[in-house]
């Protein structure tokens, strides 16, 4: 597999190890991980929060999250997190 960021071999390097250390996941999918770990008092708040945090839309949000809730590799850096966001995510589609 072969990197097209470009040719700094040190900066690969060290993307590659914190990719590694966080079990293959992206930083932009750790974030997504650590929005969902906190409590919200409101949909506005996350909403809000998503925006600031991530700089990207709620519904782009959502479709991200979805794709890690199937991903073995979230499930094995927060298996707390994510096998209750399965669950919920079941009780909603058995609902439909």
């Amino acid at each position: 597999m072969s990197s097209e960021r470009g040719t700094d071999g040190g900066a690969d390097a060290a993307a590659n190890a914190d990719t590694a250390a966080a079990g293959g996941l992206s930083e932009r999918e750790l974030a997504v991980l650590a929005v969902e770990r906190q409590g919200w008092a409101g949909s506005g708040t996350k909403e809000r929060a998503i925006r600031e945090r991530l700089g990207i839309s709620p519904t782009r949000y959502y479709q991200l999250l979805n794709a890690l809730l199937d991903d073995e590799r979230a499930l094995a850096h927060d298996p707390v997190t994510v096998n209750r966001l399965r669950r919920l995510r079941d009780v909603r589609r058995g609902g439909r």
